[in-house]
């Protein structure tokens, strides 16, 4: 397979940056925590944290629903064993892609009875042409075609993941 670039880099570094200083503007009062959907979102997520320049905590929840060697989503599995206590707290969740909608609304529904104060989404790419469910996200970076994409953390199959740039899977 061959993979095809579609979002450069320094596209990534510039949108990350703009995302990191508004959130910093919009959470400059609000004791943040900043919660990472493993494992695609792993480096959004921590280069969104050093973007972020207001004190914040990491939470990561896992959240999985391709499986081996496939490019349609399978059944969602989450386990938020992990999470810090979130009673009070302004939390940003982060993922990779908003792609159909599922995890981010399962996500929301069981984070929303953990006490926390309010819950904003934030998300690298958004494929909007695929949304099954009525959510968008507050931040995002991309707006993407509905194309199989890899880098940056988003694999197929465990691989790609080391990319640093976004870019389409091709036979």
């Amino acid at each position: 397979m061959s993979v095809r670039q579609l979002i450069s880099q320094q596209e990534i570094d510039q949108s990350v940056a703009r995302l990191g200083e508004q959130m910093s503007r919009e959470y400059a009062e609000a004791p943040l925590t900043v919660l990472g959907v493993l494992s695609g979102s792993l480096m959004f997520v921590a280069d969104l944290m050093r973007k972020i320049t207001v004190p914040h905590q990491l939470g990561l929840v896992q959240a999985s629903s391709y499986r081996g060697p496939t490019t349609t989503p399978g059944e969602l599995t989450l386990d938020l064993a992990t999470l810090p206590d979130l009673t009070g707290r302004d939390v940003l969740l982060v993922d990779d892609i908003l792609d159909t909608g599922q995890t981010v609304a399962r996500l929301q529904q069981e984070l929303r009875a953990t006490g926390l104060r309010s819950l904003k989404i934030a998300v690298l790419l958004w494929k909007r042409s695929r949304m099954q469910r009525d959510i968008e996200p507050d931040y995002f970076c991309f707006d993407i075609p509905d194309e199989f994409v890899v880098g940056y953390g988003l694999d197929y199959n465990g691989e790609y993941r080391h990319l640093p740039y976004i870019g389409v899977l091709e036979p």
